[in-house]
């Protein structure tokens, strides 16, 4: 095949078996924990509801290593959600809960980082968020850990760590819809497929940091990501 440009690189994660995981595309969760809903203004178990990022806002972070993260633009009020994030090496529509978790390939540490001011000031104004959520680097994560056994998560403490503070605490078993749950929700909005990243929500305690803050993000089995957020340009 003949391209009028230069494809783009494919985005890609790297695996804890040390081979590469092409990402097709990224959706995330919003509002999964019962108290990060309640501090976000809502309460009760609504309706999953979802929202995307680009493939390449993925920041891959190497096992043992600090990445680092430019301030983005245009924002004050840059916020951490620490998540479990889903690799999924199969896909499909209409998948039944009960074979959701045969779509699953792997799993690692995300954080769906958060321009919390523009997130604000387009759900005021009726606007979509995207800008808030879909930025450059906006995806840092982890290597993805092969799943074991039957593959889904069903509990299992996460956390994030700013500059040695926990700000956010919390259980997997917390979830208010399951690994499992929004796989098969999903799947029937969207045609699924191999390379597919679900970012499934984060545990209360999110917000603002600055350049020079690290963060730590830990998830039980999956090790940490460690994230440093440097001065836009360094």
């Amino acid at each position: 095949m003949t391209y009028v440009i230069q494809p783009p690189s494919q985005a890609a994660v790297p695996t804890t078996d040390g081979r590469s995981f092409p990402v097709h595309r990224i959706y995330c969760v919003g509002r999964n924990y019962a108290e990060h809903a309640v501090e976000m203004g809502h309460t009760g178990r609504e309706p999953p509801f979802f929202f995307m990022k680009p493939a390449d806002a993925v920041l891959p972070v190497a096992d043992g290593a600090v990445g680092h993260m430019p301030y983005p633009p245009l924002t004050s009020n840059l916020h951490h959600e620490v998540e479990l994030v889903v690799a999924l090496g199969s896909g499909g529509r209409n998948i039944p809960v009960e074979q959701a978790a045969s779509l699953i390939w792997g799993y690692a540490i995300g954080l769906d980082m958060t321009r919390r001011d523009l997130q604000n000031d387009m759900k005021k104004q009726g606007r979509p968020w995207s800008i808030g959520k879909g930025f450059d680097a906006s995806a840092p994560i982890g290597p993805i850990h092969p799943k074991a056994g039957t593959g889904e998560l069903r509990h299992g403490s996460i956390s994030l760590d700013v500059n040695g503070q926990r700000r956010q605490t919390g259980d997997l078993k917390d979830l208010i819809w399951s690994v499992a749950e929004t796989i098969a929700t999903l799947s029937q909005a969207w045609t699924l497929a191999p390379g597919d990243l679900i970012f499934t929500g984060t545990p209360a305690g999110v917000g603002a940091v600055v350049a020079g803050d690290t963060l730590t993000a830990s998830i039980d089995g999956l090790g940490t990501l460690q994230l440093q957020i440097v001065p836009a340009g360094a």
